[in-house]
């Protein structure tokens, strides 16, 4: 597979098995489109069970039964894993049980009468609109890096992006006039997500007065871009997140995902239809967006508490 490296095979997984593990790897990631880190954490979590499953005579995937895959994941149970990571580990199991089935590797799906973990949503914390217009305006100033940070800001807020899908924008992508950009998100999958005018007059700046300056000899046609003129990382993307809330006097713990909680809820609470909410945020299933009406539910809770006579 170009451009992903591969997991190095640990000594006591045995090469049938991971020979296997490798080709459904490379069916995700070319067939299915999935994302590289979602690729790169199936494969662990397959290999890893690989070498437990070898350790106690495994072979090849063909012998595997169901009771011995169940006891790889009671053998987890103990360990300092999340209840989301433990329900992962059995999601790329039984993905690639059935992989094998399709292969003809096997006839069965040895996974089908394992239970997983009971995986309970929380409900995403978000920021109040004074906090995010606080959040928008701490990059004070008029130098490259403030013009930058602001566009960056309004664009998160504006249009609800994953980190992953802000730090890959192209100029190609946004289309400022009519104030829509492309995204490519989870799957390579194309959705077309609003701009809001805030968010495009803060990019035309940067375009303008600020991103020129940044620009080396070999740079691309990344939207944002580093001072070394390369495309920001997620780490810098962090990072700028972090010193506006900072700067903003934003006391809790306030990570780059918590502009998306933000974005989908206050669209929520300003009557935006859940559908379209859906379509903005790129989720494949509406039970994913409709945790966000959980925190709607929880605000007007509260407020009854309150303010209500015989609310408390």
């Amino acid at each position: 597979m170009k451009g992903r490296k591969p997991v190095p095979v640990a000594p006591d997984v045995p090469e049938a098995l991971a020979g296997d593990i490798d080709a459904f790897i490379s069916f995700l990631e070319l067939e299915r489109g999935l994302s590289r880190l979602t690729c790169q954490g199936y494969q662990s979590d397959l290999r890893q069970c690989a070498a437990f499953l070898a350790r106690r005579g495994a072979r090849n995937w063909a012998a595997v039964t169901g009771a011995q895959a169940g006891a790889w994941l009671h053998s987890l149970s103990g360990d300092e894993y999340t209840v989301a990571s433990l329900a992962r580990k059995l999601t790329a199991l039984r993905g690639f049980a059935r992989h094998l089935v399709r292969e003809k590797i096997r006839d069965d799906v040895f996974t089908d009468l394992l239970a997983g973990p009971k995986l309970t949503r929380r409900i995403p914390g978000t920021l109040t609109p004074q906090e995010v217009e606080r959040l928008l305006q701490a990059p004070a100033g008029g130098d490259a890096y403030a013009l930058r940070d602001r566009a960056l800001l309004e664009l998160f807020y504006s249009s609800g992006l994953r980190v992953s899908e802000l730090a890959g924008l192209t100029l190609q992508q946004v289309d400022l006039e009519q104030g829509y950009l492309r995204v490519f998100g989870k799957g390579a999958k194309e959705r077309v997500v609003p701009v809001g005018t805030k968010a495009a007059d803060a990019i035309a700046t940067w375009l303008a007065s600020g991103r020129p300056h940044f620009v080396k000899p070999r740079t691309g046609s990344q939207l944002f871009l580093s001072e070394r003129g390369s495309a920001l990382s997620r780490v810098t993307l962090w990072y700028i997140v972090k010193q506006a809330a900072r700067r903003a006097g934003i006391t809790r713990n306030v990570k780059p995902h918590l502009l998306r909680h933000s974005f989908a809820t206050h669209l929520l609470n300003g009557g935006a239809d859940l559908r379209a909410i859906q379509e903005m945020l790129g989720h494949a299933n509406i039970g994913t967006t409709q945790i966000y009406t959980a925190v709607e539910t929880k605000r007007l809770l509260s407020q009854h508490t309150k303010y209500h006579p015989r609310g408390k």
